[in-house]
């Protein structure tokens, strides 16, 4: 299994688990914290040697990329439950949106630099050397409030825009609605890691054969 692979496996699993988390919150209003500020830490860690740095490093895939992994082993074994429609459909619009953006360098210039900015925010609320170290800082409602704004300042002014369905009273919520954009901010991190690693939306009708031993790999499942 080449790199190239083995990354594009850790990417897509950053994707899926940021459409997930997208998912259950607009479902349930809820989701597992650990999840949430792996994938809110990706977003602040934009010079990693690896790309299994940007999820905690390779040892912690299996846990900290668990439920991206699990969604893309169940869309490999072709599991069409309601779920997993809405995760793929968002994971998908999020690659378009991406796509979209990757013409627009200025406008990516312009989110990096607010990054930045809320980054340099954070360390407020942070009592450690490195902040990547205390993901929970990074998920303070403040912080999260901020991506959510970056978000709707950058990505929402395209056309093309997500439409994340759910039960109303959890996305009228408004710190609900704060976390989905920051988590399809997580979303688009993911989004440019494909790209980066050689990823093109076509091989996704192929990616069967070539991902599945990457996740084995990974996940030793």
């Amino acid at each position: 299994m080449s790199q190239a692979t083995h990354n594009q496996a850790i990417a897509l699993a950053g994707l899926f688990q940021a459409a997930s988390l997208v998912e259950q919150i607009a479902t349930r209003g809820m989701v597992q914290q650990s999840n949430l500020e792996t994938c809110i830490r990706s977003v602040f860690v934009t010079n990693p040697d690896s790309t299994a740095e940007i999820y905690g490093g390779e040892r912690a895939l299996p846990v900290s990329l668990g439920t991206g992994f699990r969604h893309l082993q169940e869309l490999i074994d072709k599991d069409r439950s309601k779920q997993n429609q809405d995760v793929i459909r968002y994971a998908l619009s999020l690659l378009h949106l991406e796509k979209k953006l990757n013409k627009q360098p200025e406008l990516f210039n312009t989110i990096a630099e607010r990054l930045l900015k809320i980054e340099q925010q954070a360390k407020y609320f942070n009592d450690q050397e490195n902040l990547i170290d205390n993901a929970a800082t990074l998920t303070h409602p403040t912080i999260i409030a901020n991506l959510a704004s970056l978000y709707q300042d950058t990505l929402s002014t395209f056309k093309f825009r997500i439409q994340v369905t759910g039960e109303p009273r959890h996305l009228q919520n408004a710190e609900n609605a704060d976390k989905i954009r920051a988590l399809l901010l997580a979303g688009i991190r993911a989004a440019v890691l494909w790209r980066q690693s050689g990823g093109k939306r076509w091989q996704l009708l192929f990616f069967k054969s070539r991902i599945r031993p990457a996740i084995t790999d990974i996940t030793g499942r």
